[in-house]
């Protein structure tokens, strides 16, 4: 009796839930959906390491973008 009486505590699913309803989840469901209202990029392990913040990222890419911007000398 007194196993039943601890099972009934940790089990907070409440009684009218009833799990053989729910079905299986789906994986990966959302995430095309996901993936197109964010802006997120994964950085590679090493490329994480030499930026140690975000702003450090950013800044870098900002200095890549007004290089490509600025004109170049005819050779």
């Amino acid at each position: 009796m007194n196993k039943a009486k601890n099972k009934r505590k940790r089990d907070e699913l409440r009684p009218e839930y009833d799990l053989t309803k729910l079905g299986k989840g789906v994986r990966g469901k959302y995430f095309k959906r996901f993936r197109a209202g964010t802006n997120l990029a994964l950085l590679a392990a090493d490329v994480r390491a030499a930026f140690p913040t975000d702003d450090a990222v950013n800044k870098a890419l900002r200095t890549l973008i007004r290089k490509k911007r600025q004109p170049t000398a005819a050779s």
